[in-house]
């Protein structure tokens, strides 16, 4: 296919390489086109005749595209995306081969499933998978095969990805949101969906600078680097000028985007050095997914075309901003509602404030679950420092969403810029949009129409905070409806229930400076959790109460929210460990022999000056100190070792998981610190490897 000359090319190229909807419509008979809309719409499973004449269509439509294989892509629990690739290739007579494609091998595929995370579901040695197609989210055309999205699971049906609880969370909370808008008298609407956009951090850094970074090439982080000169300081990368190799990046990023139909929309500049962002239009909670997931493999891909490398690491150099990525989440209706948007009607302000409330409750109430939605080593380094949320879960409103709630939790009248209302009659003000200013530092901002949940780390999949947060909230609109629908007068029990609602969960409301020492001791008096670190809330995900919501929803079983709180437990464990281990290898291999052969320099050239009668105090007290770090080096290094020893002979992921958090990390940081004092002595020439300056502003 040609390549997108210009801006003005985009409507004719965005989504050309997508089995769309407007494809399918030109190339289905019409009674299968039906078929595949009620499927998606209705979850209605396709009719094996269906899905013949689909997979035959989506077929030539790839061929016709240059695709030559086909492979069923899903989101294991490894937080990256798997395939395997199969060829339109079938054996025909006369040792000829016929092109085809079959309903069977689209809906429903077979790739080895021992290698992958399972969290003790199933034993090593078997093998068996499925992946069965998502028909809601749209085919498409990568390096010559045709992409099918499609849910993963184990031969005796446990869930093995992310994406399959999302989808079910999905169905949840828009039944229970339907019963809602059924009690404000919507007949009309038949389907609620969770939208999103996710915005995502990256950091650019020369190949050639990351080439000679074994902490870079291994863990994605820098392990080692004494703070350069200039960070962040000046706050003047910040939506400043973007350099002219990073605006081709960009350029190129978006193109091969938006051919994959995703609504790239926005980039810049963020607040660190070398830091962007981009943002996209939102869309259904499991596209945007699949989006966000294509997206990051796309970054990393094309960044190497311009010789660049894209960090995805939520903090990959010490000192300033690490990369988060910003989940902005909320519910519409099939009927064009907005259900997070105040309206413009009483009516519809009542509603508003219905749902608004079960999302305060829910978040009051399960705010451990959103914390271990972002819970990873990576993010642990970013989460509670001044540039990220702190690990403390609140949500911030606004002043005047605020004082509206506290006026009905009174019974007062609510005054407003332009005018009065009697919230204790049936009376309610006309939001506006934006009445207050957004605050960066709350994990959970209602900003307008929506929530922006701040904790997720740029690497993580949105998957499992999503499927958490659909949940939740599918929970309280249950509770809600369960006592509305039995109430003889709505309007009196609907005030009545958002009048205890806000009571019983205001505290979880904090419109105030989240960095703050004083929100920390606040919190605490208000009994919020501070789940530092993913050690402290990742076994709270086996909870009986969490179980329950869960398996009441048939979102996870307990064996699967087992697997779940196993895997990532493990994979604190293996991530610590690979870091601690490449700490030895560069210290051992790089570090301290540098550091020594500079040592001799000093003493050789020490030594000459003495020989001639010179001073060489100089020479003598740097050696002096090139001898107490190098020494201290030594030290930490045996006992890093010691510790990833001890580490490894511990049976248990959460045992050996805090260990590695109380013991492992901590001498981690005490031989970087000494590292990194000893790079601002030894000259630059001589240090082996690019320092931060060369990987914050080489680009």
């Amino acid at each position: 296919m040609s390549e997108i000359s210009s801006f003005s090319n985009v409507p004719e190229y965005f989504g050309c390489n997508v089995f769309s909807d407007t494809v399918m419509r030109d190339r289905l008979p019409k009674n299968i086109y039906k078929a595949v809309q009620r499927t998606k719409q209705f979850g209605i499973a396709l009719d094996p005749a269906v899905a013949d004449v689909v997979a035959n269509a989506m077929k030539d439509w790839a061929v016709e595209h240059g695709a030559t294989h086909y492979t069923h892509w899903f989101q294991p629990m490894t937080g990256v995306t798997a395939e395997k690739h199969d060829a339109f290739l079938s054996p025909s007579s006369h040792g000829r081969v016929l092109l085809e494609f079959s309903g069977k091998e689209l809906v429903k595929g077979e790739p080895d499933a021992s290698s992958f995370p399972s969290g003790g579901l199933r034993a090593t040695f078997e093998a068996r998978g499925y992946t069965a197609w998502d028909p809601t989210s749209d085919a498409f055309i990568k390096d010559d095969s045709l992409y099918i999205p499609t849910a993963f699971c184990s031969y005796t049906g446990e869930i093995l990805d992310k994406k399959t609880p999302l989808l079910r969370s999905m169905n949840v909370v828009s039944e229970q949101a339907l019963r809602i808008l059924r009690l404000f008298g919507n007949t009309h609407a038949s389907h609620v969906m969770c939208t999103v956009g996710a915005e995502q951090e990256y950091f650019l850094v020369d190949k050639a600078d990351y080439d000679k970074r074994e902490d870079l090439i291994i863990t994605g982080r820098t392990l080692f680097g004494a703070k350069p000169p200039k960070g962040q300081e000046l706050e003047d990368h910040y939506f400043g000028n973007i350099k002219q190799r990073v605006s081709d990046y960009m350029k190129e990023l978006d193109f091969e985007l938006w051919k994959l139909g995703v609504y790239s929309k926005t980039k810049h500049n963020e607040a660190a050095p070398a830091q962007h962002e981009l943002a996209p239009v939102f869309t259904t909670s499991n596209i945007a997914a699949d989006h966000n997931q294509l997206t990051m493999e796309l970054m990393k891909k094309i960044a190497r075309k311009h010789g660049l490398i894209c960090l995805l690491h939520e903090k990959p150099f010490e000192g300033i901003n690490g990369s988060g990525k910003h989940n902005n989440w909320s519910l519409t209706s099939n009927d064009g509602q907005n259900l997070l948007d105040p309206g413009a009607t009483p009516q519809d302000n009542m509603q508003f404030l219905t749902f608004l409330c079960a999302i305060l409750k829910g978040v009051h109430e399960y705010a451990p679950l959103l914390r271990l939605s972002a819970a990873s080593a990576g993010n642990d380094h970013r989460l509670g420092g001044n540039e990220a949320p702190p690990a403390i879960v609140s949500v911030f409103i606004g002043s005047e969403l605020e004082a509206v709630i506290e006026a009905l939790e009174s019974g007062k009248k609510y005054v407003s810029n332009t005018a009065e209302f009697d919230i204790g009659v049936d009376a309610l003000p006309n939001f506006k949009k934006d009445t207050t200013d957004r605050n960066r530092t709350s994990p959970f901002a209602f900003t307008g129409n929506k929530f922006e949940f701040r904790m997720l780390g740029s690497a993580d999949s949105i998957s499992c905070t999503n499927t958490i947060l659909n949940t939740i909230v599918a929970e309280e609109l249950r509770q809600f409806a369960d006592e509305l629908e039995q109430a003889e007068d709505f309007d009196k029990a609907l005030k009545k229930l958002l009048v205890r609602t806000i009571r019983e969960h205001k505290q979880i409301i904090f419109n105030g400076n989240g960095y703050s020492d004083e929100w920390i001791a606040e919190a605490e008096k208000r009994g919020l959790p501070n789940l530092v670190s993913t050690v402290d809330c990742v076994p709270l995900y086996t909870r009986d109460e969490y179980v329950a919501l869960f398996e009441r929803f048939k979102v996870y079983s307990r064996v699967e929210i087992e697997s779940r709180t196993e895997i990532l437990l493990e994979n604190y464990v293996k991530v610590i460990t690979i870091e601690a281990l490449t700490m030895l290898d560069m210290t051992r291999k790089q570090i301290l022999p540098a550091a020594l052969r500079y040592s001799k320099e000093l003493c050789d050239t020490a030594l000459v000056k003495q020989q001639i009668g010179l001073d060489n105090a100089l020479e003598v007290g740097l050696a002096s100190r090139f001898s107490a770090l190098t020494a201290s080096i030594s030290e930490n290094i045996q006992l890093l070792d010691d510790k990833v020893t001890a580490a490894q002979s511990i049976s248990g992921n959460e045992a050996a998981a805090k260990f590695c958090r109380s013991d492992v990390f901590s001498v981690m940081q005490q031989l970087r610190k000494v590292v990194d004092e000893l790079e601002t002595i030894m000259p630059a020439k001589d240090w082996p490897m690019p320092s931060y300056t060369d990987l914050l502003f080489n680009v």
